[in-house]
């Protein structure tokens, strides 16, 4: 951010502009200066007081921070006071009067391991020098002419690098050489688009890797149902299906609707919920989503109308102060829309799959199965699976890398959506919604290919330990 101007030199004119105004000098006047550059040999040239002031001020003034007082160094101690205060409307809880909560509640928890690990500090080269060895005498030099010559320590340190090099095993020489065939394969997509600023290339790296490493902060408990005593899977799917059918006759963004649901499993893995009041949940959450994602976001009086006046104006805005708070505001999902576009790219920003990739990522909101996976690994596999049903061809190396994903990796979310598919509908709205001729009828589509080759891939004793579980 560039330095405040000052009031003392706000007045004044540039510099370098030439419609600025100008001393009058007269001929003596130059004639006297001329003289006494001759006289006086070189010189530094004369300042004006402008100059002179600007110069000093620029070498003793601090740089002033950022926004004034509000800068980014005073977050560390909003951060320890914060461990200090209580919760906000901690008063206004979403659990039922009737119930009483037994057991604690698991709060949100999840740390990356792997960030918390330190490097160790750098360590100095060992010198060939040892501390305390001696210079051999005459006589130990005399016993040594017998021996044969020894190599010097140097020598012997490069000679057992060659040794060890020429020892690997071929294997990973393999390896190396498949991973330079493969990225000499990937295409640089991000050059072409060097002209666009809405593109962002420069940082485009940078900004997904980041959404990678946000993406598991953001992940819910996979296993909350089990400190729900009054809930179940089925009751959640439900609960989901009834609000993309919201999401759709509001007519709100599809970067809406993840972000609800990542809000419903966040904030039921923190706090125990009653049957009566989920519904209250999902309607909260919708609303804090089209707060956040939205332009225009519909007003509180149309989710009460939505939810047929069940929960009033009042008890949906209490609501939502307890779900943030539980959060702790922390709205930053990465959104699988995002992603989805990001391997569309490499795909060559084809509608077709694009529009099956938005409805086979929209099965894990319904499924909680998916609940552990991260957002981009589930992008990927939509991805994978939209290509195979549209036959476009294999999964290629620069796929593979906008994805971040190989086919071995993909397997597992793929597997699922495939079960999925091949199992009897069980919501009504999701499957409707996309049944459109908007949709390109994805549902029906994706449903009459896992009829015919889910047998390929789906082991059919997953599937019915599946449904026994859901019983």
């Amino acid at each position: 951010m560039p330095q405040a101007r000052s009031l003392r030199t706000r007045g004044t004119m540039n510099e370098n502009d030439e419609n600025g105004p100008s001393a009058r000098v007269t001929r003596a006047k130059t004639a006297a200066l001329s003289t006494d550059m001759s006289a006086a040999g070189a010189k530094k040239p004369l300042q004006t007081k402008r100059t002179t002031s600007t110069t000093a001020s620029n070498g003793s003034q601090r740089p002033r921070a950022a926004l004034g007082d509000v800068s980014n160094v005073n977050k560390t101690d909003g951060a320890e006071m914060k461990a200090g205060k209580k919760p906000l409307a901690a008063k206004a809880g979403l659990t039922s009067k009737a119930t009483v909560q037994t057991g604690g509640v698991q709060k949100l928890s999840r740390t990356n391991s792997s960030r918390t690990a330190t490097r160790p500090a750098l360590q100095p080269r060992d010198s060939n020098k040892k501390p305390g060895a001696k210079r051999p005498s005459l006589k130990d030099t005399a016993l040594q002419a017998d021996e044969p010559p020894r190599k010097k320590p140097e020598l012997e340190r490069k000679t057992r690098t060659i040794e060890k090099i020429t020892e690997e095993p071929a294997v990973k020489e393999a390896e190396i050489s498949v991973k330079d065939a493969l990225n000499d394969a990937v295409q640089d997509l991000d050059t072409e688009d060097l002209d666009d600023p809405l593109m962002a290339a420069e940082y485009v790296v940078e900004i997904f890797e980041y959404l990678k490493d946000l993406e598991i902060i953001t992940l819910p408990n996979p296993d909350y149902i089990d400190h729900q005593p009054d809930l179940e899977w089925k009751m959640r799917g439900i609960l989901v299906d009834w609000l993309i059918e919201v999401h759709t006759r509001f007519r709100l963004l599809p970067e809406t609707l993840f972000l609800a649901v990542n809000i419903i499993d966040r904030f039921l893995s923190a706090e125990v919920v009653a049957l009566d009041r989920l519904q209250l949940v999902g309607v909260t959450a919708m609303f804090i989503a089209s707060k956040y994602e939205e332009v225009l976001s519909p007003h509180v009086a149309n989710f009460s109308h939505v939810a047929d006046e069940t929960f009033s104006d009042k008890e949906i805005l209490d609501a939502e102060r307890h779900v943030l708070a539980t959060l702790e505001y922390n709205m930053s999902f990465p959104n699988p829309m995002n992603f989805l576009r990001r391997i569309s790219k490499a795909d060559n920003y084809d509608i077709q799959t694009r529009t099956l990739g938005k409805y086979l990522m929209e099965i894990s909101l319904l499924d909680h199965r998916f609940m552990g996976f991260p957002q981009s690994h589930i992008s990927a596999a939509a991805m994978y699976l939209a290509r195979l049903i549209l036959e476009r061809g294999p999964w290629d190396a620069t796929l593979a890398h906008y994805s971040g994903y190989t086919e071995e990796e993909i397997d597992p979310v793929f597997q699922l959506m495939v079960d999925y598919l091949h199992r009897p509908v069980s919501h009504e709205a999701f499957f409707k919604k996309y049944a459109s001729k908007k949709f390109l009828k994805a549902s029906i589509l994706t449903r009459q290919w896992a009829k015919k080759y889910h047998h390929l891939y789906v082991d059919s004793s997953e599937q019915s330990s599946y449904a026994k579980n859901e019983q």
